[in-house]
């Protein structure tokens, strides 16, 4: 079953539908070569906007992850033998500091209805019911539903590779970068509390640290997958969160 021809989604895929082709249609005399591209990029900048205030609590929940890090590390260490008694002692600790082990996570989440939206607006040749004119949309020259891998396929010549190689290229920079300043911080050593142990003192912790610091690239291979349009906005969307979290951990962390 395709989920993008059930009613509700139909329904909110042809919303979306509609407002890519009228930005499309405002900002084609400002960029006659790539008004549609345009219109997902200025559709992304009003999305990253509105969810600035998840990426503030996203941050705060960073600072407080560090924070209570030697806290935890203590209660791990007093209750390592009941492991009930610990997690009810986690749970109270989290309530106390009105924090929770998962708190960050909604970013994340809010990105996967966004991204599988934008994939059905340029990989369906209907759109609850109709044709879908969206396919037709180029950025210079390149189709907005194709992908890195489909050029691959056919053969294209060297001006989609340029488009896609920008892009691709763009992301893999600031995945190099977050690896560089956006490393996790040390936990922070709370007066008459022992700091938490460093990573390289905990059993195989340290190939851990190390293989999720190349995470950020997985979005490289994920976007060679995707359609033209949600490489476009995930190389935008990519820059925008490294450059909030980067501002946001230097107000908050100190």
């Amino acid at each position: 079953m395709n989920p993008y021809t059930l009613g509700p989604v139909a329904a909110i895929l042809d919303a979306a539908y509609a407002v890519v082709q009228h930005l499309a249609s405002l900002l084609e005399p400002l960029f006659p070569v790539a008004a549609a591209g345009a219109a997902i990029v200025v559709i992304t900048l009003l999305v990253r906007s509105a969810l600035i205030p998840v990426g503030v609590s996203q941050a705060r929940a960073e600072v407080d992850r560090r924070r209570l890090a030697p806290l935890i590390s203590q209660l791990r260490q007093k209750h390592a033998k009941n492991p009930e008694r610990m997690q009810r002692e986690l749970m109270a600790l989290y309530a106390a500091e009105k924090t929770s082990p998962f708190a960050g996570f909604l970013p994340l989440l809010i990105q996967v209805p966004i991204v599988s939206l934008v994939y059905g607006l340029f990989t369906q040749l209907h759109v609850n019911g109709h044709s879908n004119g969206l396919l037709e949309q180029t950025v210079f020259g390149v189709p907005l539903g194709t992908s890195l891998m489909s050029v691959f396929g056919s053969g294209a010549g060297l001006q989609q590779m340029i488009v896609f190689g920008v892009l691709l290229a763009s992301i893999a920079a600031v995945a190099t970068l977050s690896r560089r300043f956006l490393a996790p911080l040390p936990p922070v050593a709370l007066p008459g509390t022992p700091a938490a142990p460093a990573a390289a003192t905990v059993p195989g912790a340290e190939s851990l640290t190390r293989i999720l610091s190349y995470l950020p690239y997985l979005t490289v291979l994920f976007a060679a997958f995707v359609p033209l349009a949600a490489t476009i906005y995930l190389a935008l969307t990519t820059l925008w969160s490294f450059v909030e979290r980067l501002i946001l951990r230097r107000r908050m962390a100190g």
